[in-house]
């Protein structure tokens, strides 16, 4: 028999049995007519009696946590209770499942790379991510409900909450004081906003970097420009002899060198950002890529310097040879540039413990501050411009042979110190090395100075 059908049999019976109780004993202490009434009024007792407890339950069960189920009685009480119990149970799903949706939305926005801060009519933070946090030095716990003024005290960024909306990001530097941030605020709901948050530091150093390098471009090409339309007026005006005209021909030649040297270096760097990485299954030899740098530092030398080359050990190397080649040569050529007359410059082959190589240039020139060598491979850095014009440099090269050593997943290091000369050295992986079975050319000895 169901439980609530079982309960209301046996209120149902506890009535009767109160109204026989009292026809019963009206019977006995008065008159018959009286049983009647006091039966009645007896067994009404006893249903408010048994109604009351009921409700009671009922009440007892709302004041507390509605952890277990409503009292399962009979009648109005238990009907009342069950509707309670199954309305409150399924406002419960629907709030976990509105929970669950919440979370995952704003794991959805912590996952974002950019910073998102929730902030009421008051300007007190709801909400904050940890991207946004990190950007403005805040805690997501702790500062909960705190007015982001009072944490946040740049002067354009509370402008920027006090002025009417913009459709414009705010450009700022962040409590560090090291990078930039852009921050955009929209309003929503009745009074918040939202503060949207993004770190754009490197784009600015991108797009500084890309100013200076259009800068530097201009001038460098404007320079060689400049003289070619001087000697091309002077030529064009003057009546010259003919060792005048031959000295500014050879000149002109120079500086139009020069302009093709320095557009050909551009056009490698370009190539050498847009283009893929280098295969993996084209071996060349260490030891032929050396000796032909070596030999093309010779010729630029023009005898004035002694050379000296060290592979005792040869291995093969997977990727593109002619941007390995342009890599070390590039190094090489430095070196020839600032080595003054007499000097020595070595080229050498190291196997590294794990397996890799160091691809060592080394000079006896006078060295570089410790300042400088951080910005050595950077386009047109220069640590003497007026010399590096002289010696007919473009200032590209140390970037084209970083950007060439990191497509083979190496690196560029540099040590120098004043007047102790510099090592450049491109260190190689050994993903892409395997030694070679023949024995690696001897080393090399020192060549004199043939002129």
């Amino acid at each position: 028999m169901h439980p609530l059908l079982a309960r209301g049999l046996l209120a149902l019976g506890l009535v009767l049995l109160g109204g026989l109780l009292g026809w019963w004993l009206g019977l006995v202490a008065w008159r018959p007519g009286a049983g009647a009434l006091l039966g009645a009024v007896s067994g009404l007792l006893v249903f408010g009696i048994q109604d009351g407890l009921r409700a009671g339950r009922l009440l007892r069960w709302l004041r507390s946590a509605q952890l277990d189920m409503a009292p399962r009685d009979a009648g109005l009480w238990g009907e009342l209770g069950y509707r309670i119990e199954r309305s409150l149970r399924e406002r419960e799903q629907a709030a976990l499942r509105e929970g669950r949706r919440l979370a995952q939305f704003l794991s959805a926005i912590e996952a974002s790379p950019n910073g998102v801060i929730l902030l009421d009519r008051h300007d007190q933070i709801e909400w904050c991510s940890r991207v946004a946090a990190d950007h403005f030095g805040l805690d997501p716990e702790r500062d909960r409900l705190q007015r982001i003024t009072n944490l946040v005290r740049a002067p354009a960024f509370v402008a920027c909450l006090q002025a009417p909306a913009s459709a414009e990001p705010l450009v700022m530097l962040g409590p560090d004081g090291q990078r930039s941030l852009s921050v955009l605020l929209r309003a929503y709901g009745e009074g918040q906003r939202l503060v949207l948050t993004q770190d754009i530091t490197e784009r600015e150093r991108a797009e500084a970097m890309r100013r200076d390098f259009v800068a530097n471009v201009s001038h460098e090409i404007r320079t060689p420009l400049t003289v070619l339309a001087g000697f091309v007026e002077t030529m064009a005006s003057l009546p010259l002899g003919h060792a005048e005209r031959q000295r500014m021909l050879g000149l002109m030649a120079q500086q139009t060198n020069r302009m093709q040297a320095l557009v050909a270096d551009l056009l490698t760097l370009a190539q050498l950002e847009g283009s893929p990485r280098p295969v993996t299954d084209r071996w060349h030899g260490l030891a032929e890529l050396l000796t032909q740098a070596e030999a093309d530092g010779r010729a630029l030398s023009g005898g004035r310097h002694h050379f000296e080359l060290q592979c005792p050990r040869d291995g093969e190397i997977a990727g593109d040879r002619m941007e390995l080649l342009s890599a070390v040569g590039n190094l090489v050529n430095n070196a020839v540039r600032y080595t003054p007359d007499g000097g020595r410059i070595t080229l050498s082959l190291g196997w590294r413990d794990g397996g890799g190589v160091e691809i060592d240039v080394k000079d006896t020139g006078p060295g570089i501050a410790r300042e400088h060598l951080s910005r050595l491979a950077e386009r047109f850095y220069r640590v003497d411009g007026s010399r590096s014009r002289e010696t007919g440099g473009t200032g590209l090269g140390l970037a084209i042979a970083k950007h060439v050593v990191q497509r083979h997943g190496g690196e560029l290091v540099i040590d120098s110190e004043p007047g102790k000369g510099c090592c450049f050295r491109l260190v190689l992986p050994a993903a892409r090395l395997k030694p070679r079975a023949a024995p690696g050319i001897a080393a090399a000895p020192p060549i004199g100075a043939t002129g």
